[in-house]
């Protein structure tokens, strides 16, 4: 069989009502800035950036992350307040407990380890946050953009409780397989 590389990263997503709420956001967005890009995932908070895996080989990679996952702790974290990376990047900020920089420095090592990641600076200087926007935003209107988000979100307490494998497909990223964390 030939070796067919799919695309995939690993990340939180907020369970529902938040999930659905962050999307909204996302589509008023897209209505009121034309700004779209973000809306090709479902909100979440990255934990191991986009990397190439075997698809012939995703059930031993989903089997690792299943037994990886299933020794990790559940916590909580809040969402509050609009941030950004320079002028392309706009995101809620992320209020976490130290136990999200230790499972992310864990899977960094687990996936080097265990699955022929390499570590990336990306994995090194880790900050989490939720985008609501980037890459399609334009220069000209990108401090309205802030405006526009700081005057529509809210706070969000939220449970974590689980941990997605997302999967590249033709034009979106799509939900793979969750794992479960120890409650």
């Amino acid at each position: 069989m030939p070796k067919t590389m799919g695309k995939y990263f690993i990340a939180l997503v907020p369970q529902e009502p938040v999930r659905k709420e962050i999307t909204r956001l996302k589509w008023l967005l897209k209505e009121e800035f034309g700004v779209k890009y973000a809306l090709k995932s479902p909100p979440h908070i990255t934990l191991k950036m986009p990397f190439l895996y075997n698809e012939n080989k995703e059930a031993v990679l989903e089997r690792k992350l299943e037994g990886f996952f299933q020794e990790e702790k559940g916590f909580s974290l809040s969402l509050s307040g609009i941030g950004n990376f320079g002028n392309r990047v706009a995101f809620f900020r992320v209020k976490y407990p130290p136990e999200l920089l230790g499972l992310q420095q864990r899977l960094i090592s687990y996936g080097k380890r265990n699955l022929g990641q390499h570590i990336e600076l990306s994995d090194l200087n880790y900050t989490p946050h939720l985008t609501l926007a980037f890459k399609d935003i334009k220069k000209h209107q990108f401090e309205e953009v802030l405006e526009f988000l700081k005057s529509k979100v809210s706070r969000y307490h939220v449970e974590i409780n689980q941990v997605s494998l997302l999967k590249k497909t033709t034009s979106n990223w799509e939900i793979k397989n969750n794992f479960n964390l120890l409650k």
